[in-house]
């Protein structure tokens, strides 16, 4: 051991010993080059900043063929999450899965129906077979080898909506167990007509939870029925059929809580021109039972006609895994802030006009996860932050937000005290804008929070351009308003940014363009040519948000008017 020709005196006091820091040395006392002479302390790390360069690449490699459209337990799951966990540990994130590590993992099962897919129904002497592509768009999200469903009855349920806090109920008692339900898409006053009692009662153009397929199809489980058809109209579905009819019989879930109602044996669409011919062979017409489907009065209507189907069902059990990265919080890590998006797209499909088969999902959502890393990586790169943030790619998404749902259900980090979550959700690739969306208007505070943070930025709050689509209830933030977490959705589908260059035209034709011809399809695939300067404005966005959140001691709260501040309330003295 080198002896040291410096000494450092001890100052003895009565009661206690303090050492002085020693101060440096001079310099003539080690030699040069001698290995055991102090080393100069390293210059500080230059603080992360988020770059377009690095989103496009993490995009590029998530859309790329090699990832084969990121279907859950599909063969390219792994590569998928291997690149992800590398990508947070790059960006300087410590595991936040279960047992130390980077995932969780969620069990599902993976349904095919391998047809032919044969749905007959009969009114009186006549059967009209309806088509599995062009009426009709069915799926089983049951643990079952076949589908056979023989003479059910059907019933017209209207908009299929029990809401006895708006003294609404279209059911009015009717059994459904062992019947086909066929239910309008949206809610009761999407096209209300003045006078109408429907008017106002569930957010006008809004749609609230009700208005959602999920929902419809939870209702028709609760009731016992055993199909259920939504009819499709684009205007209320909030997408085209290229959307809705892209299942070709695939679907995902995730296990049931015990004593949960079965769901239906079919789910699925109808479209509105093979509804029609149904209900015209009943002697029934659609535009008059839309019309009395908005008023409270309503009654469900016998449709005097059987529905019978039968197919084959191939059942795959499956884990997945979502990807859980943090940044432990250094004075309050019990108390979360999140950010979310998921890593899953569509798989592969029937080739397009080019023979593409891979369903890559560029925009939606790999370049939401690279914003979230580079978010994450700007995080990790200062000081740590009083609250714990946690950062998570969540699986099943495009199913029925399963990989966040079975989080939720199975929390690593309790809701009661996660400050809000952060979800990133398709952005888009048009360039700077001038405007911020705001989705679920009349929610939550954080929706002053992000006027406040854009307007640092030099931007305006626009509220969600179709709200009629119901984008709150259709992305992972969801899972967690549900159990009364504030929420914030980023997501370009809400309508046409102010775009620097050609302002809201230019937002609307990218908008329209993007949802009418790639949303969900082989197109929706990365290029060079993107201009992510508008994306990385929403990433400085969310992270000036989480930062604020993060470092503060404000617990953002529902409003009085959101359906999701009771649930929040109960818990309230968890977070005093």
């Amino acid at each position: 051991m080198r002896r040291l020709s410096v000494l450092i005196p001890i100052i003895a006091v009565a009661g206690c010993a303090t050492a002085p820091v020693p101060s440096a040395p001079p310099a003539d006392v080690y030699p040069a080059g001698d290995p055991y002479a102090p080393k100069a302390p390293p210059p500080p790390v230059p603080a992360a900043e988020i770059t377009t360069e690095r989103m496009s690449e993490i995009t590029r490699v998530l859309a790329s063929d090699e990832m084969l459209g990121r279907a859950p337990g599909g063969p390219a799951e792994q590569k998928t999450v291997d690149y992800l966990i590398a990508q947070f540990q790059g960006a300087g994130l410590e595991p936040a899965g279960e047992n130390g590590g980077w995932t969780q993992r969620v069990p599902m099962i993976h349904t095919q129906l391998t047809g032919p897919l044969k749905i007959d129904v009969r009114h009186g002497g006549t059967t009209d077979s309806l088509s599995p592509t062009d009426d009709v768009s069915m799926t089983t999200v049951l643990p079952v080898s076949e589908v056979k469903i023989v003479d059910a009855p059907m019933v017209f349920v209207g908009y299929g909506v029990t809401a006895p806090e708006r003294g609404w109920d279209d059911f009015k008692d009717v059994d459904l167990k062992g019947k086909v339900a066929l239910f309008l898409v949206n809610d009761p006053d999407f096209q209300a007509a003045a006078g109408d009692d429907s008017a106002g009662k569930f957010g006008d153009k809004t749609m609230t939870y009700y208005g959602r397929w999920t929902y419809k199809y939870e209702e028709a489980a609760r009731r016992g029925a055993i199909a259920a058809m939504v009819v499709h109209e684009t205007d209320g579905a909030g997408y085209g059929w290229n959307v809705a009819g892209s299942s070709a019989g695939e679907n995902y879930a995730i296990e049931l809580p015990a004593g949960a109602p079965r769901p239906p044996m079919l789910q699925g669409w109808i479209q509105r021109p093979a509804a029609e011919r149904l209900l015209k062979r009943a002697g029934l017409d659609y535009a008059t039972l839309k019309r009395q489907a908005r008023s409270r009065a309503f009654q469900p209507v016998d449709m005097k006609s059987t529905y019978s189907a039968s197919t084959a069902v191939t059942v795959e059990q499956i884990v997945s895994q979502n990807v859980l990265g943090k940044l432990t919080g250094a004075s309050r890590p019990d108390e979360v802030v999140s950010y979310g998006g998921h890593w899953d797209a569509y798989g592969q499909g029937e080739p397009d006009a080019q023979g593409r088969t891979v369903r890559p999902g560029a925009a939606d959502d790999a370049l939401g996860l690279a914003a979230m890393i580079e978010i994450a990586r700007k995080f990790a790169s200062r000081p740590r932050t009083e609250r714990t943030l946690l950062f998570a790619a969540w699986t099943g998404e495009e199913s029925g937000l399963l990989g966040s749902e079975y989080y939720a259900q199975r929390p690593l980090y309790p809701a009661e005290k996660m400050v809000a979550n952060l979800t990133l959700d398709t952005l888009q690739w048009a360039g700077p804008v001038k405007d911020a969306l705001l989705i679920g208007k009349g929610q939550s505070e954080m929706e002053t929070i992000l006027a406040e943070e854009a307007a640092k930025q030099g931007r305006y709050v626009t509220v969600e351009g179709h709200p009629e689509r119901g984008l709150f209830y259709r992305a992972d933030h969801f899972s967690f308003a549900k159990r009364g977490v504030p929420v914030l959705l980023d997501m370009a589908l809400a309508g046409a940014y102010d775009l620097e260059t050609g302002g809201r035209e230019a937002g609307e034709k990218w908008l329209s363009d993007f949802t009418g011809t790639c949303y969900h399809q082989t197109c929706d695939a990365w290029s060079a040519n993107w201009d992510l300067r508008g994306a990385k404005q929403e990433a400085d966005l969310f992270y000036a948000i989480g930062a604020r959140l993060a470092n503060g001691r404000a617990w953002p709260q529902w409003l009085p008017s959101s359906e999701f501040r009771k649930v929040r309330e109960e818990s309230a003295a968890q977070r005093r």
